[in-house]
């Protein structure tokens, strides 16, 4: 069981783990021994979290999701299985948090009036700039 927040916890059935020959450092160790973690979470059968909870899951996690709504993360950083385990775990979960926080409403501001009176200056400037790139006429 993984713990998320006091109201929110992934049980095991939701998440499978496949384990795989790591790429990296780890001399023959790696050739021999399946250190890397692919962990699956089911997110969008998930019984556990609420559809908008979900809908922001499936923003944050971008191609980490599939097709048929599971998240893929795998961990390859250490030479440990466990450790690695561990790390894509702890990644699931960071993801989840951030999805559980609601995004703030944007308030639309108008421009202050000193803030209008500068871009208009400052456009006046340049077109007079621009004005004084006029073809010169060779006889003067």
């Amino acid at each position: 069981m993984l713990r998320i927040s006091d109201d929110i916890t992934i049980e095991d059935w939701e998440i499978t783990e496949t384990f795989t020959r790591a790429s990296g450092p780890g001399g023959q160790n790696v050739n021999k021994v399946s250190t890397a973690v692919e962990l699956r979470f089911e997110a969008e059968r998930s019984p556990h979290l609420p559809d908008p909870v979900k809908r922001r899951l499936r923003r944050l996690a971008g191609r980490r999701w599939t097709q048929d709504g599971a998240i893929l993360i795998r961990a390859e950083d250490q030479r440990s299985q466990a450790r690695n385990r561990e790390i894509a775990r702890d990644r699931l979960a960071d993801l989840i948090r951030k999805a559980l926080v609601p995004p703030k409403r944007r308030i639309p501001t108008k421009p202050t009036l000193g803030s209008k009176k500068r871009r208009l200056k400052a456009k006046a400037i340049r077109g007079e700039v621009k004005s004084l790139r006029g073809k010169v006429d060779p006889n003067d």
